[in-house]
């Protein structure tokens, strides 16, 4: 077929999907909604970041002693390795210069860090007491992944119950019998609300090997429903 036949005809088709979708009148009688459901949990997941930090006059020594710092709380901390229980993962490493006033580099200065991530808080708060060449950087709670399944279902059931209660008020309020389900999305998050008891000069303080104090809060898991419905 000749090349413009074929986009004269491409173009009917278009104008008569466009004639047809404004002849199609807009939906009648449709309710648009949401619910949610909401479950606190005690959040189970501790992630702990140990760090430190070294100056000197080259970037080569440095790196060196940063390199040694984060070798030898690796070695200390994989002895209480457990997968699950205790995961070891390396941060951030950065090492960047210092400048004079005339903007000409006078030294170096560089830090690393080490997260220490589980469920078991007794293992990882005493594996860092137990690391000499780190100090605590931070610390945060949070939910692990089945911990978070098993309360995102129930949060899910809750808020798909209310929705369907809802759905039926008002489809009775507005004197219909019922109503059929058009479209529906399902979104969850998790607020948290920790409560940490990692302080430092609680931990200069403290005898070097003492486990660090923590305390976890809880978490409230929230899955929302919503859609429009079809009243009839």
């Amino acid at each position: 077929m000749n090349p413009n036949k074929l986009i004269a005809a491409a173009l009917l088709s278009i104008c008569a999907l466009g004639a047809m979708a404004q002849g199609v009148p807009p939906p009648q009688n449709v309710l648009q909604l949401s619910a949610s459901g909401t479950v606190e949990v005690q959040q189970d997941l501790l992630s702990l970041t140990l760090t430190t930090s070294r100056e000197g006059p080259d970037a080569a020594t440095v790196q060196n002693q940063l390199k040694a710092a984060l070798e030898a709380a690796l070695t200390e901390a994989r002895k209480a390795a457990l997968p699950g229980q205790l995961d070891l993962r390396t941060g951030n490493f950065s090492l960047y210069p210092r400048y004079t006033r005339d903007q000409k580099i006078s030294g170096w200065s560089g830090s690393a860090e080490l997260v220490l991530e589980g469920r078991d808080f007794p293992r990882i708060t005493a594996t860092a007491g137990r690391i000499q060449t780190m100090t605590m950087g931070g610390v945060g709670f949070g939910l692990s992944r089945e911990q978070r399944a098993r309360v995102e279902g129930e949060a899910q059931a809750m808020a798909i119950e209310r929705f369907k209660a809802k759905a039926t008020e008002l489809a009775r309020g507005f004197g219909f019998s019922g109503y059929t389900l058009r479209e529906v999305a399902v979104n969850s998050n998790d607020q948290g609300y920790p409560r940490p008891r990692m302080m430092a000069m609680e931990m200069k303080a403290a005898q070097a090997d003492a486990p660090v104090p923590v305390e976890a809060g809880k978490s409230s898991v929230v899955v929302t429903v919503s859609g429009s419905v079809q009243l009839r």
